[in-house]
């Protein structure tokens, strides 16, 4: 056959190309995708440049660089090896983002702990998990003193205190070791190794859980240096780029943006909490260009005081995911000088996979049009395969007409290994050769997705479908409405009807019959809710509603006569 040769190896009838003989992977022309080398690099190209700020402390990419490879000698020291677990209940402060770098360079998996949990499910993640250290910020000491008797996997733990003088009360101790001893004692020349296979873990997040236990999602190294790199092209982000930790880093490892600051040789500006002042100051004192927040977080620099915004910075780029931004937001976004970019993605998918890509030409429209077309949740990140709404019976793309439902489904590096000891989920996940979202969504003639709802907060009202999104949507125009959350209430007729729970703005007086009003004027009357409730809703610490809690609210809820 032409362009071919019989195979070397006489024993077989296979023949290879001529671009496959001799043509091998070898160490000098094939490495593992891995972030750890952005760091290496980083350190090495720009070892004076600024890595972390967090308060009045200071460090360099020479020596955050040199701090991680202390952190991996200790833990190869204490026994650590490939595929063992590290644990981690940690704010946004330095330990944080040097563990991200430090544990995978000891071949571990750094799982990162949500620092809002309770004692069980912590004790729960931590025996799932096989935890072989944990590291443990003063600010959460007294929670994990409760999870660690609840264990009941048989096998040491290496408790690592973190102590910060930033915290402020006197610290509980619930380990044997602190972390700057433990992290002294290692070698700042440890000569750590790229991971055997890019498909190696990386590491390990766990799920919400609101259904049963917390699944815990896989990361490799591949899927963690791709979508990385994907931050970097999606906001076209500079090199030494000033980032603001205001999205926890224990949420999707942060979106990957620890590695992602590293690849462009940035500065982790460390906010140990999320609170409006600090956020402003550290923008106006650090001059920070990047951030990452859910809705909530964009909402409270939105309405803040006139005074507390004096001499910000204009031009700083803001990334949102969760609900999609209403118009108010963005104009709101806007008045300050800020650049807003929706996002939309699952812990499943590292975070964010896919970006409303914005246009030029859209700058030109009006703010409620400007804010129709950045609600979308758009198209694939760069280095995403594929990113559809399918039929999720027939698996066939559906009309890109804006119109029929389909689910959100992946393909491609950006998608976890699976689900941990957990191969039932795992097969349901990734059925038919995609990652199924759960989130149903159209996708219009250009390709852009749009989510309609969770398949799962869906109301059926009378056999009609109602997206609660659609409906939250429309309360979120109302000039009131801080946040807005619609789920659904039993009712005798109808099975179901939507109730709006409803967080207003400071001083507001607006009433049910207002809310209600409001909602006739854009909706149909079978969407508008029939019961109202106000008051601050729950919400998780990376500032998403947690519907779940609403709805085991809203059988008791008055309805409003419609």
């Amino acid at each position: 056959m032409a362009g071919q040769t019989p195979s070397r190896n006489s024993g077989d009838n296979v023949t290879l190309s001529i671009y496959d003989q001799h043509l091998d992977r070898n160490e000098a022309n094939h490495a593992p995708l891995t972030p750890l080398s952005f760091i290496e690099r980083t350190a090495e190209v720009y070892p004076n440049r600024t890595a972390v700020i967090y308060g009045d402390l200071r460090r360099t990419w020479s020596e955050t660089y040199a701090r991680c490879r202390q952190l991996a000698s200790s833990l190869a020291r204490a026994g650590v090896a490939k595929n063992d677990t590290v644990a981690v209940m940690l704010p946004n402060t330095p330990p944080m983002v040097e563990s991200h770098f430090g544990v995978p360079m000891a071949g571990a998996v750094l799982n990162t702990l949500n620092t809002r949990l309770d004692p069980e499910t912590i004790a729960f993640m931590l025996d799932h998990g096989e935890a072989k250290v944990l590291i443990v910020d003063p600010e959460f000491a007294p929670v994990v003193a409760k999870a660690l008797p609840l264990r009941t996997l048989d096998r040491p733990l290496l408790v690592i205190d973190v102590v910060d003088d930033a915290y402020g009360p006197a610290a509980q101790r619930v380990g044997s070791i602190t972390y700057d001893e433990f992290v002294s004692a290692g070698d700042p020349g440890f000569v750590w190794s790229l991971p055997g296979d890019e498909w190696d873990a990386i590491a390990l997040n766990y799920t919400s859980g609101t259904t049963g236990n917390p699944k815990g999602v896989v990361y490799h190294h591949r899927g963690a240096a791709t979508n990385a790199i994907s931050n970097v092209l999606e906001w076209d982000m500079p090199k030494f780029a000033v980032y603001l930790w205001t999205l926890p880093m224990f949420h999707c490892n942060g979106w990957c943006f620890p590695w992602t600051i590293a690849a462009r040789a940035g500065v982790n500006v460390c906010l140990r909490r999320v609170e409006t002042q600090a956020i402003f100051d550290a923008i106006r004192n650090h001059g920070v260009t990047h951030y990452c927040g859910a809705p909530i977080v964009q909402g409270l620099l939105v309405n803040a005081p006139a005074a507390m915004k004096e001499g910000v910075p204009t031009g700083v780029k803001a990334m949102v995911a969760g609900a999609a931004p209403p118009a108010a937001m963005i104009e709101g976004m806007e008045a300050m000088g800020f650049d807003i970019t929706h996002v939309y993605g699952l812990t499943e998918v590292y975070g964010p996979a896919t970006v409303c890509a914005k246009h030029a030409e859209w700058d030109q429209l009006d703010i409620g049009e400007r804010a129709r077309l950045n609600a979308r949740q758009g198209v694939r990140y760069h280095l995403q395969r594929s990113a559809a709404v399918l039929d999720p019976e027939t698996m066939d793309p559906v009309p890109h007409d804006g119109e029929t439902m389909g689910e959100i489904m992946f393909q491609g590096n950006i998608a976890m290994k699976g689900y941990l000891k957990n191969a039932k989920a795992t097969d349901e996940a990734f059925r038919g050769g995609w990652f199924h979202s759960g989130d149903l969504a159209v996708q219009y003639p250009d390709g852009y997705i749009k989510i309609k709802d969770r398949s799962k907060d869906i109301i059926i009202s009378g056999g009609e479908n109602i997206s609660s999104i659609e409906v939250e949507d429309v309360l979120y125009r109302h000039p009131d409405v801080l946040a807005a959350a619609v789920v659904a209430k039993p009712d005798p007729k109808w099975g179901e009807t939507p109730c709006a729970f409803v967080e207003l703005k400071a001083g507001a007086q607006t009433t049910a019959e207002d809310i209600v009003a409001h909602c006739k004027k854009h909706l149909a009357g079978f969407k508008v809710p029939r019961a109202v409730v106000f008051g601050e809703l729950p919400k998780t610490s990376t500032g998403k509603i947690q519907k779940f809690e609403l709805r085991k609210q809203a059988g008791s809820v008055l309805a409003i006569d419609a």
